[in-house]
């Protein structure tokens, strides 16, 4: 004995079995190259607004103060929009978020104990290795499938482009005034590169 569904049931299951595929071709696999790229730069982003919190936690009543607030809430933004992307391609977090939580907020804390310009060359140091490292990720996509990862590389170019605003503004500010300039940023900039290439993988 055959079942026979109405029209009315038959036409769900044929919107369900449409919504079904159109799901699907939401979600875009990407390779793990490109899952360790959204998985370093969550990390990054995360990392960087607890830099900027550190700062304010020092230098919240100084005349830096609203500078500083402007610039962790594009940080902020950026965030979300990682997380955002982390959700939809279904990437797990570094396990080394309670590290950056932490290291991070010491960072900018302790750049701010030492004074606004040593701040600000903390901002510096920082945004010059991340945009880099976006320009660096931009290539690769470029290459790859800038078609396929149109979204991801749209998401990365917004970043880049305020990240390097948040660097001339530091120069703008004195960066290049505060204390141990060179080595304060050269330190930071190799703290940078190892924070990127651990979090990529682990």
């Amino acid at each position: 004995m055959s079942l026979r569904l109405s029209p009315a049931l038959r036409h769900l299951r044929a919107s369900k079995f449409t919504c079904n595929n159109c799901l699907r071709k939401k979600h875009t696999k990407i390779s793990d190259e490109v899952h360790g790229m959204l998985r370093v730069d969550h990390a990054g982003e995360f990392g960087a607004n607890r830099i900027y919190a550190g700062q304010m936690a020092v230098l919240g009543r100084s005349k830096s103060a609203a500078l500083i607030q402007h610039m962790w809430d594009q940080e902020k933004e950026h965030k979300k929009i990682f997380d955002d992307l982390m959700v939809k391609h279904r990437v797990r977090p570094t396990a080394l978020m309670p590290f950056w939580h932490i290291a991070g907020f010491l960072l900018g804390a302790g750049s701010a104990v030492l004074g606004e310009k040593s701040a600000m060359a903390c901002t510096v140091a920082v945004e010059a290795s991340i945009v880099e490292h976006y320009n660096d990720q931009l290539r690769k996509l470029a290459n790859e499938n800038p078609e396929k990862h149109a979204e991801i590389m749209a998401a990365i170019k917004k970043c880049r482009d305020e990240e390097q605003e948040h660097h001339d503004t530091g120069m703008d500010k004195g960066a290049e005034q505060a204390p141990l300039y060179k080595a304060m940023t050269a330190a930071i900039k190799v703290g940078c590169k190892a924070a990127i290439a651990l979090s990529t993988k682990v």
